[in-house]
């Protein structure tokens, strides 16, 4: 048997074992997310076969593992050799499921793509440029696979756009007190949607997590004259 045919045979087998162990096939049309992010994204989850760019956030990346985690989809992380076990564990990712490549070298391409094709979700930082050529392969692997792609930083033709517009942490006085909780306004621009969807989300909340922001208090107007 040539090197490739056993190379192929193994990535059969351990997609095969990892399916056995969620109870599911790895193709399923939408992946979830946590409900704050869900009214964000077309569709309400994260697409099979799609790649997406999100914000040089790690709270809000952690967020996006989170769900897809706990509902037995295994996750990995390439080239992000900062993001915190802790910190994942309180935004609610199953750590059990999730596995770490903190320095894929100058092959970090090829690292993802062999990621991308026994793990249904990756999240990976660009060590570099990709070329079209580079983007269609690794896009038909993901539709092959069924898997969703989560870049912190440009890729062409992804299927949305995940920004934070705006940051404001609370919980520090007339210089004094502790950071509780900060407040993101999250931007979600895809090709789906012909107007930006956006959102104020808590993250980290109260508890740690990630939860809806409180509409702002009106303040009523004083009557002239």
């Amino acid at each position: 048997m040539s090197a490739g045919a056993a190379t192929a045979q193994e990535i059969s087998l351990l997609r095969a074992q990892l399916e056995r162990v969620q109870g599911r096939r790895l193709g399923a049309a939408v992946l979830p997310t946590l409900p704050s992010l869900a009214s964000l994204l077309p569709g309400g989850g994260l697409r099979a076969g799609a790649a997406y760019t999100v914000a040089p956030s790690a709270s809000l990346l952690l967020a996006l593992l989170a769900r897809p985690s706990q509902e037995g989809s295994w996750c990995g992380v390439v080239g992000m050799p900062e993001l915190g076990a802790e910190a994942a564990e309180q935004l609610g990712v199953d750590l059990s499921r999730v596995v770490l490549i903190p320095d894929p070298g100058a092959r970090w391409l090829a690292v993802t793509a062999t990621v991308a094709d026994v793990l249904p979700v990756v999240a990976v930082r660009p060590g570099g440029r990709v070329t079209p050529g580079d983007v269609a392969r690794l896009s038909a692997r993901l539709r092959d696979r069924g898997g969703v792609l989560l870049v912190q930083g440009v890729w062409p033709q992804a299927e949305a756009s995940i920004a934070v517009d705006a940051s404001e942490w609370t919980g520090v006085g007339d210089g004094h007190g502790f950071l509780q909780r900060r407040v993101l306004t999250v931007s979600v621009t895809s090709r789906r949607q012909a107007v930006p969807r956006r959102a104020r989300l808590v993250l980290p909340d109260e508890t740690g997590g990630l939860s809806a922001a409180p509409a702002p208090a009106l303040v009523p107007m004083r009557a002239v004259g």
